[in-house]
């Protein structure tokens, strides 16, 4: 064989970037197997038939200690290194899926749940941003999405997981294996990411240049492969992380300084302390509060759309509609994932191709109207009884449902909500929408089993109002962003205030003609933001 037919060995940036991409597998699994965990025979006996109070309470328990870690999470990593924080907080994401498959109470079980959140927060807000730190910038936008590419791969391994373990029957050797295998099974993958992480990933260069650590920085660009001519952009252009819109995480990702010498420490990390408050302070000055209340309301109302009420409880919800079997809706939940991770990975792609105001408002629109939809046949009892097309109607629409907010908001809203950001204060304003987004992520999680319980209709009536609520807002208040720079889009939002709030003001025509402007000669941006 000629020496030029052999295939290329691909550069170890991108080996290291799918690596990282693995924790967002990880994560899947966990939202894919919660669920269906939740309505396993077996764990309901084990907690004793839980109210769906209880219920909305285990599944919801790991997002606020994933929100409160995420915060530390860049400080964990500045000061250890991205592979070691990423390490330490999949362990402890292992630890509490342990926790919870050995659990022998509730309250255990619930324990392992929160450790678990605390290693999610911990780790997951920091996989973007290494990945941002080692890529270059050709290639930043597609290696970025792989955390949540993998993310919905993880979600389909996490359904049928339990579409497998479902059917391992109770035994005195084997006590309620068919819920615990699957936690178990996340503990070993958490362990094995751990290991893997700090055996071969290495150092961020960036991270040791700004430690003075010059000669390690430049061992670290040579086993990444990275070209010398990218190396100056990728210190550049990670000033300000951009990462943070790609992760379904709260985590602030700080700013590092080089280290001072030592007769300066104190003067330095009083200065750093000083610009960190003025920072937090200027998400809320006049230039910035307009976008930082837009990031936060979509944020949040992307949570609120019922997105993880359908992923968390596609079981529940497929039983709902009629599906009467326990393997005949984890088959259709797992089917679901598959749809999802099917849509992913061509909306990924094009993201950038779509604009983000229209993506956002049809996409809210066929959302609110899926809900509304689906919440009219159950308030008219064509669902009920499990017979007659309304539930098959129901069940094609939960699926329309997650294929429209995968190639709408879960691509657009989270790049949208940093770039419309001024650059001081885009680490602050992303780090409070993404806060919003936890919360609201929480809020669904622990009200949805009850809304379903008491009237299934309701649910679906307030997904859809906040859908159809988020629309509207984005019409009247959502500038278009796709084809700007960042400091184009500055611009824009100050021309906008200058010409008013209305469509027709001053503001809109200077956006809009700096987007034709700007279309003519456009080339493709990445999928990530260029700061």
């Amino acid at each position: 064989m000629h020496l030029k037919s052999l295939p290329h060995k691909p550069p170890g940036y991108m080996l290291a970037a799918i690596l990282c991409s693995l924790g967002g597998f990880l994560f899947g699994i966990d939202t894919g197997i919660i669920g269906p965990v939740t309505v396993m025979d077996d764990f309901k006996q084990y907690v004793g038939n839980p109210s769906p109070t209880i219920h909305g309470l285990v599944v919801s328990s790991i997002l606020i200690p994933a929100a409160f870690s995420s915060f530390f999470a860049g400080r964990v990593a500045d000061m250890l290194g991205r592979p070691r924080g990423i390490a330490i907080g999949s362990f402890i994401f292992g630890v509490g899926a342990a926790l919870e498959g050995a659990s022998t109470h509730i309250a255990m079980f619930i324990v392992g749940r929160v450790v678990e959140g605390i290693g999610e927060g911990l780790y997951l807000s920091v996989l973007v941003v290494y990945i941002c730190e080692i890529s270059p910038p050709r290639h930043r936008g597609a290696l970025t999405t792989g955390p949540q590419l993998l993310t919905t791969l993880g979600l389909v391994t996490g359904f049928f997981t339990c579409y497998g373990t479902a059917t391992i029957t109770s035994s005195s050797s084997s006590p309620s294996m068919s819920w615990r295998l699957p936690f178990i099974l996340l503990a070993a993958y958490s362990l094995a990411f751990s290991t893997a992480i700090l055996i071969w990933l290495p150092p961020s260069p960036r991270w040791l240049t700004l430690r003075g650590r010059a000669g390690e920085a430049a061992a670290a660009w040579e086993k990444l492969d990275v070209p010398a001519a990218d190396r100056e952009k990728i210190l550049e252009q990670c000033e300000t992380p951009a990462a943070v819109v790609a992760e379904s995480t709260a985590g602030a990702l700080p700013e590092a300084s080089r280290v001072p010498s030592i007769g300066n420490v104190a003067a330095v990390a009083a200065a750093s302390l000083k610009e960190k408050k003025a920072k937090l302070l200027d998400v809320f000055a006049s230039d910035a509060r307009p976008q930082l209340l837009l990031a936060v309301f979509l944020m949040a109302m992307q949570q609120l759309s019922g997105i993880d009420g359908v992923l968390y409880y596609a079981p529940l919800l497929f039983s709902q509609a009629g599906l009467s079997t326990t393997s005949s809706t984890f088959l259709a939940s797992g089917v679901s994932a598959i749809l999802i991770f099917s849509v992913t990975i061509p909306a990924t792609l094009l993201a950038d191709r779509w604009g983000r105001r229209l993506n956002t408002i049809l996409g809210g629109l066929g959302m609110a109207a899926t809900m509304f939809l689906m919440g009219s046949l159950y308030a008219s009892g064509s669902v009920h009884g499990g017979e007659g097309a309304g539930r098959w109607v129901v069940i094609a629409a939960i699926y329309v449902f997650a294929a429209l907010y995968c190639v709408t908001w879960a691509v657009g809203v989270k790049i949208y909500a940093a770039e419309i950001q001024p650059q001081r204060t885009r680490a602050s304003a992303t780090s409070l929408a993404h806060a919003a987004n936890w919360l609201a992520n929480f809020l669904v999680a622990l009200v949805t089993p009850t809304l379903l319980a008491t009237a299934s209709y309701a649910a679906y009536f307030l997904f859809g109002g906040c859908a159809a609520l988020t629309a509207g807002v984005c019409w009247l208040y959502m500038p278009e962003t796709r084809g700007l720079s960042l400091g184009e889009i500055d611009d824009a939002f100050r021309e906008r205030k200058k010409g008013g709030s209305g469509s027709g003001g001053g503001g809109w025509k200077g956006l809009v003609s700096t987007v034709v402007r700007r279309t003519v000669l456009r080339r493709r941006m990445p999928a990530a933001v260029e700061v």
